[in-house]
C-alpha cells in the first residue's frame, strides 16, 4: 500500500533580490518517513525550511504540509506540525514542567489534558528524574531533549528538526537520534531535519535529500543514491560522505 504524501513542494523557487535562494524545487516526504535534508551553508536549506513552516513566501511553485498550505493557511499548518530550531529558547528560570505547561496553554490545551500528556512526555525524552529543576541548569542536550517535548505537545502529524544535534556531546548525540528514530518507527510522525553532520544523517534517515546552490541534485534512499552518483550495485560498500561529495563537485 502507498504511503500517504504529507510534504509536497512542486516548482517551489525563492529570491531574494537578484539571488536565487530556492530554484524550481520539486519533492515529496511521505508519513512517518524520516527526511534527511543535506547541503553546504548558502544551499537553501534553511529558506526551504522556513517556506514549509509559513514563515516566508516563496516567488514561485507550491507547498503543500498535510495538505495545508503553508503561505496562505498557517494557522492550519502550525496545527499539524512542531518545529525545533537549532538554538530553542526556553524560560530558564522556570522548571520542564512549568515551560510545557505555558507552551500547552498557547496551544489552547486544557490543564486537566496537558498534565497527563507532560508526565508522559518528560518520561519520554529521559527528563522525568530533572523535571522540577530550572532549566538554566540544563546542559544543551538536556535542552534539546526538553526541546522534543515541547513539539510534542500538541502532538503534531509532522516535525521539522534544524540542525538537531549541534553542539551535543557523543551521549546526547546519541540520545537526541534514538529519539528521533523512536518518534518516527513507534509513533509514526514524519521528520524533516536539516543538518551538515553526514554519519548522522545515513544514521537514522529514510530518504535523502542533497541541496546545492539552490538546487535539489539528488534525492531518494542511500542505496538508491549509491548507484545514482557512484554507479554502486546492491552489497557494495560505501558511505553517504562518498555520495555527498560526489554530488558536491558536480555541483
Amino acid at each position: 500500500m502507498e504511503k500517504e504524501t504529507v510534504i509536497r513542494i512542486e516548482g517551489l523557487t525563492k529570491r531574494y533580490g537578484t539571488q536565487i535562494a530556492v530554484d524550481n524545487l520539486n519533492l515529496e516526504v511521505a508519513a512517518g518517513e524520516i527526511f534527511g535534508f543535506l547541503g553546504p551553508n548558502g544551499a537553501g536549506k534553511t529558506t526551504t525550511m522556513l517556506m514549509l513552516l509559513g514563515l516566508t513566501e516563496p516567488n514561485a511553485g507550491t507547498v503543500r504540509v498535510c495538505g495545508y498550505d503553508p503561505a496562505r493557511e498557517p494557522l492550519k499548518v502550525k496545527e499539524v506540525i512542531g518545529y525545533l530550531p537549532e538554538n530553542v529558547g526556553f524560560y530558564e528560570d522556570m522548571d520542564a514542567r512549568q515551560n510545557l505547561r505555558y507552551i500547552a496553554r498557547l496551544n489552547r490545551i486544557p490543564d486537566q489534558v496537558s498534565t497527563a500528556r507532560i508526565d508522559r512526555l518528560l518520561k519520554e525524552v529521559d527528563l522525568a528524574k530533572e523535571a522540577d529543576k530550572r532549566v538554566g541548569s540544563y546542559s544543551k542536550g538536556m535542552k534539546q531533549r526538553l526541546g522534543i517535548a515541547e513539539v510534542l505537545i500538541k502532538e503534531p502529524r509532522v516535525i521539522f528538526l534544524d540542525e538537531p544535534t549541534i553542539g551535543l556531546d557523543p551521549d546526547g548525540t546519541n540520545r537526541m537520534l534514538d529519539l528521533i528514530s523512536n518518534l518516527s518507527r513507534e509513533r509514526k510522525i514524519t521528520i524533516f531535519f536539516s543538518s551538515h553532520l553526514l554519519d548522522q544523517v545515513q544514521r537514522i534517515s529514510d530518504r535523502i535529500g542533497i541541496m546545492i546552490k539552490g538546487k535539489l541534485v539528488a534525492a531518494g534512499s542511500l542505496a538508491e543514491l549509491a548507484q545514482r552518483g557512484l554507479g554502486l550495485e546492491e552489497g557494495e560498500a560505501y558511505t553517504l560522505e562518498e555520495i555527498y561529495m560526489k554530488y558536491f563537485k558536480e555541483g
